[in-house]
């Protein structure tokens, strides 16, 4: 996930980086060039100047030691020491290309140890370019490969001096790094720590952002905590910031609330305007665009996803024709629910830039899947694979997607206890259902069991079914068709099954099911040998995460002449939205009424409830992929039954879900629940658990 932060602002930190090192390069070039023009005045002598130059380089103030130089140059063309100071600042200056072609004048010319030097110096600057914006998007490593073959071939030249060849070695874990060759980068790493070298703090954070790559979090944290203490900063004005990245690694390694404070305090301490002394105006704070768009991104991470909305609409207000930020936020309106919005925000940002890069390319891949158009979306992945197919992100995304794509299991049980009528003093079901994985993209074959069973006061009941069904997606729209022979001896009757959910819109959705021999009927009337056809059709409203509305129907015909009508609607609101933690409330009203009485399971000539739902979900721990949820659901209210008196009911359930690894989750949960039947409250007692593997 720290390489998703650090990949998604890439394109935003290029373009600024390149123009700040061109800048530099040019204001050096600049000082040579008026330097050079300088007549003969009083200055001070030969040594005195070359002093100062040495002082200032040695100071880090590179621009006034080269001007020192072309001091001395001026008025001594010859000097050697001043030829070979003006060489070493210009390619330090990142003038490196010009620093070798004046090299290659100097006569004598440069030694052996004194030509490797400049050459690494190159190769350190080349890897510094290739941050900038590529020529081609659809190549964006070409550039960086150039330099890491360039650093590779010193590393590995046994002529060249051991300090040249080390510096060789510590840019190369850049080169890797910033090449999306992570598992390269850490070999490298590797045989250096064996070897007790220790790593200068650039090399540091280039290794810990490989190691967010490959979702080794905790490593990172230590590496990137050490850099910045040796390191505090400022950092140069190409750099990313380190701490951005420590962010990233402490909420990969679950401290979410110390990822949250540092990148907060990051972005409040950098202003968001610059101001050059005698320049009227303000230019934009590239860094503080930074550290707020990774700020929102660490807190959408973690479950803020109205605030992250909030805050980068305003930024993309600020800066309309930032493309990064207009992608950034069709990402927020997808979180949010929002998947129509986001594919417009999309084809903005699409207006803004020539070229798709590979992230651009993922993002239109979550918004296609998310309405079920897999063809577009397997495009797009196959155009991001294709441009960037070594990229943590890239390869993240792949994997997610045959995970999606590939087979699905569910497995889901519960154990009831307790005197509730229609299912007696003890019960059990059971669901299995295994899918195939997608077929022509739009179609999966399933395969389902069902078993249930009660101990009612009569005796012992079941209902066992299993059986095929298809699967099958249209953009926006999702169907099922099933058929569920009978393996038990009560009902021999074949249940036919079909329903659709229709999302007309980002805010409303349709959903139907229908069933010739439905698992809704009550397990006392299956005893009976009563089945019967269920109906049950649910339009819902829902504003984003925050607010939601459902109004659900429902008809029941029975094979005894009974006809069950009833209805529930409920409306949610979030509460309250913390990090990793939320807590929803709502009302939820229903009732029903049924045709015929006195039938031998429950079926009241009408009943009315009414209740106040609340749910309070919390992330207990979090490592990368690794998940541990806990959730609290509980419902208080009253309910209502002709012929008696009006009692109370409640319910609650406490569970916990827990994913070892992406693809892969476990789910357990106790649940009780207190009503009145026929005027005379019943208790039950639930534990359910549940797994899934696939996506």
């Amino acid at each position: 996930m720290g390489k998703r932060v650090q990949n998604e602002k890439e394109s935003t930190t290029r373009a600024a980086t390149l123009r700040r090192a061109t800048l530099a390069v040019l204001v050096a070039l600049a000082l040579c060039s008026a330097c050079e023009a300088v007549t003969a005045q009083a200055t001070p002598d030969r040594e005195a100047l070359l002093a100062q130059a040495r002082s200032e380089r040695a100071a880090g103030h590179r621009v006034e030691a080269l001007a020192h130089c072309q001091d001395v140059l001026a008025r001594w063309p010859n000097d050697r020491h001043a030829q070979l100071l003006a060489i070493q600042l210009l390619s330090e200056l990142g003038g490196a290309a010009r620093a070798r072609e004046l090299a290659a004048t100097l006569s004598p010319p440069l030694s052996a140890a004194e030509r490797e030097k400049l050459q690494a110096d190159y190769a350190s600057h080349e890897v510094r370019w290739a941050k900038g914006i590529p020529a081609d998007a659809t190549k964006p490593y070409a550039d960086d490969d150039n330099a890491t073959a360039d650093i590779q071939r010193i590393a590995d030249d046994s002529a060249a001096p051991a300090d040249i060849r080390q510096r060789a070695q510590l840019d190369l874990l850049v080169a890797l790094d910033q090449g999306d060759r992570a598992k390269e980068a850490l070999a490298d790493y590797a045989q250096l720590k064996q070897q007790g070298v220790q790593l200068p703090s650039y090399a540091e954070n280039a290794v810990a952002d490989a190691m967010l790559q490959e979702h080794r979090p905790r490593e990172a944290v230590a590496l990137y905590q050490d850099s910045i203490r040796r390191d505090p900063g400022p950092y140069p004005p190409g750099d990313m910031d380190p701490r951005i990245g420590l962010a990233s690694a402490y909420l990969d390694a679950g401290r979410t609330r110390k990822a949250l404070a540092m990148i907060d305090t990051l972005a409040a301490d950098e202003p968001r305007w610059l101001h050059t002394p005698g320049v009227r105006g303000a230019r934009q704070n590239s860094r503080r665009v930074d550290a707020d768009s990774n700020a929102i991104q660490l807190h959408q991470d973690a479950g803020q996803l109205a605030d992250a909305y909030t805050h980068l609409a305003a930024m993309c207000a600020e800066a309309p024709g930032n493309a990064d930020l207009r992608r950034q936020l069709a990402m927020a309106e997808l979180a949010r629910g929002w998947p129509r919005r986001a594919a417009e925000t999309l084809k903005i940002a699409d207006t803004l830039e020539d070229e798709h890069d590979a992230n651009a390319e993922l993002d239109d891949v979550a918004v296609r899947s998310a309405v079920y158009d897999y063809a577009d979306a397997q495009k797009a992945l196959d155009q991001a694979q294709q441009q960037a197919g070594r990229s943590g992100r890239v390869q993240d995304a792949i994997d997610a997607w045959h995970r999606q794509l590939g087979w699905q299991f569910d497995l889901t049980h519960d154990n009831g206890w307790g005197n509730s009528p229609d299912y007696g003093d003890r019960d059990q079901e059971t669901q299995a259902t295994l899918a195939s994985p997608l077929i022509d993209d739009h179609w999966r074959v399933l395969a389902l069991a069902r078993a249930s069973s009660a101990a009612l006061p009569e005796g012992h009941v079941a209902r066992d079914r299993g059986g095929l069904g298809l699967q099958g997606f249209m953009t926006d729209l999702s169907f099922y068709v099933q058929a569920l022979p009978a393996a038990d001896r009560y009902v021999r009757r074949t249940d036919f099954e079909a329903g659709f959910n229709w999302a007309i819109s980002d805010q409303w959705s349709w959903s139907t099911d229908w069933a010739s021999a439905g698992q809704d009927v009550p397990l006392r009337a299956q005893y009976y040998g009563i089945t019967g056809k269920t109906l049950s059709t649910a339009v819902q409203w829902r504003a984003s995460e925050l607010t939601s509305a459902r109004l659900a129907l429902y008809r029941d015909s029975f094979t005894d002449g009974n006809l069950r009508k009833g209805w529930l609607g409920d409306f949610v609101q979030r509460l309250h939205t913390g990090p990793n933690l939320t807590f929803d409330g709502g009302v939820e009203i229903g009732g029903s009424t049924n045709s015929e009485t006195n039938r031998p399971y429950f079926n009241p000539a009408w009943d009315r409830s009414y209740a106040l739902t609340g749910v309070l979900q919390n992330v207990l721990n979090q490592y990368d992929d690794r998940v541990w949820n806990e959730r609290f659901d509980f419902n208080f209210g009253r309910y209502q039954e002709r012929n008696f008196a009006t009692g109370w009911m409640a319910s609650a359930r406490y569970g916990q879900l827990f994913q070892p690894h992406a693809g892969l989750r476990f789910g357990w949960g106790v649940s009780w629940h207190w009503q009145p039947y026929d005027g005379r409250h019943e208790s039950r007692v639930v534990l359910d658990v549940s797994m899934h593997w696939g996506e």
